[in-house]
């Protein structure tokens, strides 16, 4: 007994959660920005360092949150869930770098539309994830408990939107794009954009989780 009660209680989860939810957002605007700007190098270059920088900082939050379980007794959610929520927001900003990176090494010259489309989704999922987050630790006012749960309803709806460009971006590069390797790349690319509403769903699926346990 006097064990557990020297150990932490309840930690500062919700302020990391709320932290690398703003990284997470950071990091999609940036890259935004970068497929705007795409034509112009130098600032193409210079939104990706942003990206870069936003992934590092995700990192070291979720680095932390994870330290911060071990030594922690009393945890204000259940530790897996804690656990999962962390990791699988670090996927998003994960692969956002993943597609800047991507652009950078299949040495892509111009962007279609639909990538400026997909990145564009990929802000608004990733604004609803940080929205979702900063709800959490409010969970015990049912006006919240609502405004959750239709932020992740939010979230399914910009992955279903996601999906039909990406099914779009697909049929049309099927049909017109002779060359062969820019074909490939492009296809590769779509499918890794459209894969950051993916992992933005799974958190909404997690944070559904949490709301409906703790609520």
């Amino acid at each position: 007994m006097l064990f557990g009660k020297l150990l932490p209680r309840e930690g500062n989860f919700f302020e990391l959660f709320n932290e690398h939810g703003g990284f997470i957002l950071e990091g999609a605007r940036a890259f935004q920005k970068m497929i705007e700007n795409y034509a112009d190098p130098a600032l193409r270059q210079q939104y990706a360092d942003q990206v870069d920088k936003a992934e590092h900082a995700a990192d070291r939050v979720t680095a932390e949150v994870n330290r911060l379980l071990h030594r922690t007794f009393i945890t204000p959610i259940d530790r897996e869930q804690i656990h999962s929520l962390i990791n699988a927001m670090d996927d998003i900003v994960d692969l956002l770098q993943d597609s800047s990176e991507t652009l950078s090494l299949y040495d892509v010259r111009a962007v279609p539309e639909q990538v400026l489309q997909l990145a564009t989704l990929s802000v608004r999922c990733c604004e609803r994830v940080q929205h979702a987050v900063t709800l959490l630790p409010h969970l015990s006012q049912p006006a919240t408990t609502e405004a959750a749960l239709k932020t992740c309803e939010e979230i399914d709806r910009l992955e279903s939107d996601a999906d039909r460009v990406m099914r779009s971006a697909m049929s049309r590069l099927f049909r017109e794009e002779a060359d062969v390797r820019e074909l490939i790349k492009l296809k590769a690319i779509y499918e890794q954009l459209e894969s950051i509403s993916d992992r933005c769903e799974d958190v909404a699926n997690l944070i559904e989780g949490i709301v409906l346990e703790n609520s």
